[in-house]
């Protein structure tokens, strides 16, 4: 085998990271690997201000003192010459967020490998956190797997389960798969510089694939059951955030939980059945009801659906659309 593969021996990595998900695998394999260099996506215009700052990995990859590259387009032949000017063994990549292309996947002799927010085949694509709550899911985990041309589609070599709590919203859950991926990603690479790593190629039968998030999907859809709404409202905190419309106006749903048993007597889904003092809001749901708890009206900060309610003046019998 090659020296490469030597356990005496560091495995030479570039990583290729964008947002805060990826910083700790950066952080942790530093213990394993010597990095070369950290591939991130450009500086963008950000925030409500929206003033051009870097993607969370270039500030925390700086910090730390590595070369970082921010090119438009990987297969930039000049961005190919520079990579392959590095000599890596091995390439990481964690939530870059662009296709890697052909390339740069046959550069690095040991193969390019990613840490996955889910337990493959199942939920393949973009958004397989948001997803996995919204559908009601009570696990999920990481994978860590060689990267193939296909999306997703790569040889598995090992996975890592986690629990989702009732509780979890997609910004709770991904710190906690954030955490576990880095976890996976350092004995992963142990493994492959041991020359003992697997190749487990996926069940593409079982795949299923989601695709990246769009501010409609998260619109509230009032003739879905009440359970099913409260998943997406979790899903979909914190971006695009849960909506509806009140008087004509935007109304972001933040906290809401199911009522199995609805209110009395036949409602229109979307009707406020019942206002509850301190507590929240009943609105009719296609199968049981949902109490809205936490709102925020258009323009305006988040606060208590019983704050909405004495400011807006929300009244039983109105439709929330």
């Amino acid at each position: 085998m090659l020296a490469a593969n030597s356990p005496s021996r560091r495995l030479k990595a570039i990583f290729l990271g964008t947002p805060e998900f990826a910083i700790p695998s950066l952080r942790a394999v530093l213990d394993v690997v010597e990095v070369l260099a950290v591939v991130t996506q450009p500086d963008r215009p950000r925030g409500r201000g929206r003033q051009v700052a870097p993607p969370p990995v270039a500030a925390v990859a700086r910090a730390l003192g590595f070369r970082v590259l921010q090119p438009t387009r990987l297969n930039d032949p000049a961005v190919l010459d520079t990579l392959r000017a590095l000599r890596p063994d091995i390439i990481i990549t964690v939530a870059y967020g662009k296709i890697i292309p052909p390339a740069i996947l046959t550069l690095p002799p040991l193969g390019c490998i990613n840490v996955h927010p889910s337990l493959l085949p199942k939920y393949r694509g973009a958004s397989p956190i948001q997803s996995a709550i919204a559908d009601g899911q009570r696990e999920t985990g990481v994978t860590i797997m060689y990267q193939s041309e296909a999306l997703d589609a790569g040889d598995i070599i090992l996975q890592r389960r986690v629990p989702i709590e009732p509780y979890d919203t997609a910004q709770t859950l991904e710190a906690r798969l954030a955490d576990e991926g880095a976890r996976a990603l350092v004995e992963a690479l142990r493994l492959i510089a041991g020359g003992t790593a697997p190749r487990i190629p996926q069940d593409a039968s079982a795949a299923t694939y989601v695709k990246k998030l769009t501010k409609e999907n998260g619109r509230l859809d009032w003739t879905r059951p009440a359970r099913a709404l409260a998943n997406v409202i979790r899903a979909m905190d914190p971006w695009p955030s849960a909506y509806t419309t009140h008087r004509g106006r935007l109304l972001k749903i933040w906290k809401g939980a199911a009522i199995e048993n609805g209110p009395p007597g036949p409602a229109r889904p979307g009707t406020v059945t019942e206002v509850r003092r301190g507590e929240g809001v009943v609105v009719a749901t296609g199968e049981g009801a949902l109490l809205v708890t936490e709102v925020q009206p258009e323009g305006r900060r988040r606060m208590t659906a019983d704050d909405y309610v004495r400011g807006a003046r929300l009244e039983v019998g109105e439709r929330l659309i």
